[in-house]
């Protein structure tokens, strides 16, 4: 008998040797034991998901002669004809190679026939999406409402391309890409049975190389076993798949975070002495990043599947997760760039040497003073003090509530700090309480005015004092602005009159002027007579007063730090830049 290749002789007979799709399965066993099926079923997915599969494990359900359940027997004659592809009930399509409307015509003029000799007749078609407009349209009809005895089973890896009138006669099912979890442990199912010698590394080195599709592991399996001399080897499977070996990686990284340019160069030597994949190379680094990553955050979740937990722990306590948050930051940018190199190796030095040049040279110490900034190659002479303890270093400089349980060593001193320069400006307007300094129309000041129910009198309200009353009125939205632009130009017993400035006048009304009347008779508690007349204001408006003090506050808060000599010697030792951009000034209660 002919060899038959691993993907076939694997491929599940009913729903229980399915791998994965558990959300599929429990929802088409529960429709077969429950009878409540439904007449067309779409199933969606990349290649090698278990689409045609779970579409042939179901015909045989409805088909098996001991009735319609979610378990066919798998021994009469329907069952063995649609294992064996020959049933005459069950028209497998292939619609890539039938898109023409008169393929779609001539499939529809037999589904009015009963079936041959199985309960129902169905119509399995593959690649649905590559039927054409005019075919979608000629099965629209039938596939809505088809007679009693047929159902319509659709598989496609591009649902997007089928019309919404399509996807809504149908149930739609999306199956998911297999996780290199399930595939490890489905192949080392398969090489048990076959009796086939496998190193579990190599097991996982396919299992990523399928990206998500059993079939493709499966066939990567038959390969590398021929590979490797009826074997699964890691070293036969690395080289079959073009895979650069892992210590390199470890290394590459290793020499990263000790800061050491002429050993990263010599380990990528090494690398193309075997020809590698540089840009897998830099897949594998990001993946390890990503490892130790997550080993600072969350150290009971390393993925051990390499069993080399272990190294990424020391990595990861030998590197501030800063740092680590910038490898993995460059090398995502840097995969992006690979394809503009002169060469893929030459791409993935300037990557890694750019990790280790845009790494900080110097930590910041709250409890320095303004001269004692020094870089980190300084601080580490005087501030680490090494000592051997079972093979492990320790700084002497930190304290002991903030060493981790079996510290191992940091390649620099991490000192974290958050440094906040930001001079406190008093603001230039305060709010009115129950009593307020303000200033007479003849210039005289006029202290501690009491009033019985607010912080303003009528007759001591002028153009200056104002702003200072507008803030207490309440205002909100557009009415709150349009007042912030008028002008108080004369305030007479009860009448008021004020001027709004013509260049924001665009939006007002009479509503909005009443709406100013009505507050500050409910402020003053007195019937007023208030005039709101549109031109060029004489002195200024509460919002002009408003951005005179910003930019005022602004001006003062940039020439505060400016002058600040701390931040003076920072920019003179660093070659910095002051981005006067970033300075706001100090507001109260922020």
């Amino acid at each position: 008998m002919s060899y038959q290749v691993l993907a076939r002789k694997w491929r599940p007979k009913i729903f229980r040797e399915m791998v994965g799709q558990e959300h599929v399965l429990r929802a088409l066993i529960n429709a077969l034991d429950h009878d409540r099926l439904h007449h067309a079923y779409l199933f969606t997915g990349t290649r090698g998901v278990g689409k045609t599969t779970i579409a042939r494990i179901l015909a045989k359900c409805l088909n098996c002669e001991s009735g319609v359940s979610s378990e066919p027997c798998g021994q009469c004659s329907s069952c063995v004809e649609i294992a064996e592809g020959r049933s005459l009930d069950l028209i497998e399509v292939d619609a890539a190679s039938r898109t023409k409307v008169e393929d779609t015509r001539e499939l529809l003029d037999n589904v009015q026939y009963a079936p041959t000799h199985s309960r129902y007749k169905v119509y399995l078609i593959d690649e649905v999406h590559m039927l054409s407009g005019h075919s979608f349209n000629a099965l629209l009809k039938t596939l809505e409402e088809p007679p009693p005895h047929v159902k319509f089973l659709f598989a496609t890896t591009d649902p997007q391309k089928l019309p919404a009138t399509i996807l809504s006669r149908c149930l739609q099912f999306n199956l998911k890409n297999m996780p290199p979890q399930q595939v490890v442990g489905h192949l080392q199912h398969v090489l048990q049975q076959e009796m086939v010698s496998f190193e579990e590394p190599a097991l996982w080195l396919l299992g990523r190389a399928a990206d998500g599709s059993m079939r493709d592991a499966l066939s990567l399996t038959d390969q590398a076993i021929a590979f490797g001399s009826g074997q699964v080897n890691e070293d036969d499977v690395r080289t079959m798949l073009g895979s650069i070996d892992l210590s390199y990686v470890y290394q590459i990284l290793e020499a990263i975070a000790g800061g050491e340019p002429a050993a990263v160069l010599a380990v990528v030597q090494g690398m193309a002495e075997h020809a590698p994949d540089f840009e897998g190379s830099l897949q594998e680094l990001i993946s390890m990043i990503h490892r130790v990553a997550v080993a600072q955050v969350v150290p009971e979740a390393i993925d051990n599947s390499w069993g080399d937990a272990e190294r990424i722990a020391k990595i990861a306590a030998s590197v501030s997760a800063e740092d680590t948050q910038l490898y993995y930051q460059v090398a995502i940018n840097g995969k992006r760039d690979m394809a503009y190199a002169a060469d893929p190796r030459s791409g993935f030095e300037m990557i890694l040497l750019r990790m280790i040049a845009f790494r900080p040279a110097a930590v910041l110490d709250e409890s320095l003073a303004p001269g004692d900034v020094q870089p980190v190659a300084t601080l580490e002479k005087q501030n680490v003090a090494q000592e051997v303890d079972s093979g492990v270093k320790k700084s002497r400089e930190a304290p002991a509530a903030e060493q981790p349980a079996q510290a191992l060593p940091v390649s620099r001193p991490i000192v974290k700090t958050q440094v906040k320069i930001a001079p406190e400006i008093k603001p230039a307007v305060t709010k009115c309480e129950a009593s307020v300094q303000v200033l007479r129309e003849d210039g005289e000041s006029n202290a501690e005015v009491q009033s019985p129910k607010n912080g303003f009198q009528l007759d001591v309200l002028s153009t200056q004092n104002w702003p200072l009353l507008l803030e207490e009125l309440g205002l909100r939205g557009i009415v709150y602005n349009i007042a912030s632009h008028c002008e108080l130009r004369s305030c007479v017993g009860s009448e008021l009159e004020f001027v709004l400035d013509e260049n924001n006048a665009s939006l007002f009304n009479e509503k909005h002027g009443s709406r100013i009347a009505t507050v500050l008779q409910n402020y003053f508690d007195t019937k007023l007579s208030v005039t709101v007349a549109c031109g060029e204001p004489l002195a200024e408006t509460p919002a002009m007063q408003k951005t005179r003090l910003t930019a005022e506050r602004q001006s003062e808060a940039v020439r505060a730090i400016e002058s600040d000599t701390q931040l003076q010697q920072l920019i003179e030792h660093f070659d910095g830049e002051l981005v006067h951009s970033s300075i706001a000034p100090f507001e109260p209660g922020s």
